[in-house]
């Protein structure tokens, strides 16, 4: 079956992006392209980086997930979602540049920038705009570096730590 990701708001280009910032990434989304893999198939094959890829491909809803049976044991295995994508959007130059910068800094800058932002949220201040001042980017910068992050997420008007096993 062929799905089509429709991009209409630019900040949905940050997870295509950042799916293959890395040969790792890169290798793993193309591997799970052609086939069901388990999380362990793809550690074995990557280690932890390969493991932290998927973490990241599943967060920003890039893979699909079904159980598999490996023989003794029933797994989860991934598998992309989309077969294309179609963008259609048309932005600001502003708009765009803030949404390349936040895929494209160093993982440094990003880590530092996330965890500001994830402080903000630990101390009780969620709407995005208010976390946007306070940090120093315009909504579109946030909204792009929380589409990149795997501990941070959108929901409404506000920003969401995500808990382990969410």
């Amino acid at each position: 079956m062929s799905r089509v990701k429709v991009i209409k708001d630019v900040t949905e280009l940050v997870p295509i992006l950042r799916a293959v910032s890395t040969k790792t990434k890169r290798d793993v989304y193309t591997e799970l392209a052609e086939d069901w893999i388990t999380e362990e198939e793809i550690e074995e094959e990557y280690g932890e980086e390969g493991k932290k890829a998927l973490k990241l491909f599943d967060k920003m809803k890039l893979v699909e997930t079904r159980w598999q049976h490996t023989g003794r044991e029933t797994r989860r295995a991934y598998h992309t979602y989309y077969s294309e994508v179609h963008i259609d959007a048309s932005v600001p130059i502003a708009e765009i540049s803030d949404v390349l910068y936040a895929a494209m800094i160093d993982e440094d800058e990003f880590d530092q920038i996330e965890q500001e932002i994830l402080g903000s949220v630990r101390e009780g201040e969620t709407f995005a705009n208010d976390i946007a001042k306070k940090v120093g980017h315009s909504d579109t910068t946030l909204k792009s570096l929380v589409k990149r992050s795997v501990v941070l997420n959108y929901k409404g008007h506000r920003v969401k730590e995500i808990k382990e096993g969410e």
